[in-house]
């Protein structure tokens, strides 16, 4: 879900941001079904998620929320972390503008939506028009997308009450945000999420960077 803390790792990288958005709706082994660029970029989306589960900041983040929230707090989390990025764009990547990064993605991406899979065409189809991307720093749309996917998916009831537990804990979780999301920064620039150092490196780079 957070698409646009994935864009952004995926272009400090230098990694395919059409691979990088669409690796939720891919499963299994994707080489040979897309080009290797693309490919790349489903394993480095997929890299940068592991990372993410097993960050100590996230596992601390995952804890303010109540025990009844808790089970979905990663979900929630993802919408959290663009919420910060989106809000506080300018402080994480002052070169270039929110505005002017989501055109620059949404022009790599929407030319080659024939090729992916049906599910991700139709999220296309709401990403972009709707401004999803920029609307996440509002707190209301966190809830309003939060609300959006307990109602379509019965059994994730719980993101709707994980919203207060967001209001709840914002400064912390802010505080998380600021110290988490740099060192994922600094991992992207340093190709750590790429797959071909990812098997020796992305344990002892994360460890070296979080000083954990």
């Amino acid at each position: 879900m957070n698409f646009l803390a994935h864009l952004h790792l995926a272009h400090l990288a230098d990694s395919s941001l059409l691979g990088n958005i669409m690796a939720d709706f891919v499963r299994g082994n994707p080489s040979g079904l897309y080009a290797p660029d693309i490919v790349a970029g489903i394993f480095m989306h997929r890299a940068v998620d592991r990372a993410t589960d097993s960050h100590p900041l996230v596992k601390e983040a995952r804890a303010l929320f109540r025990p009844e929230y808790r089970r979905v707090a990663s979900i929630t989390l993802d919408l959290v972390w663009d919420h910060f990025l989106s809000l506080h764009w300018t402080r994480i990547e002052p070169e270039l503008s929110l505005l002017e990064f989501i055109d620059f993605a949404r022009q790599h991406i929407e030319p080659h939506l024939c090729h992916t899979p049906e599910k991700f065409q139709e999220l296309n189809e709401y990403l972009w028009p709707q401004r999803w991307l920029i609307r996440y720093a509002e707190k209301e749309y966190i809830g309003k997308s939060l609300n959006g996917m307990a109602r379509r998916r019965p059994k994730l009831q719980a993101l709707s009450g994980s919203f207060d537990d967001f209001l709840l804990q914002y400064e912390q979780l802010e505080q998380i945000f600021f110290n988490f999301y740099p060192q994922m920064v600094q991992s992207a620039k340093k190709n750590i999420f790429n797959v071909g150092s990812l098997s020796r490196h992305l344990t002892a780079d994360i460890t070296q960077i979080t000083g954990n």
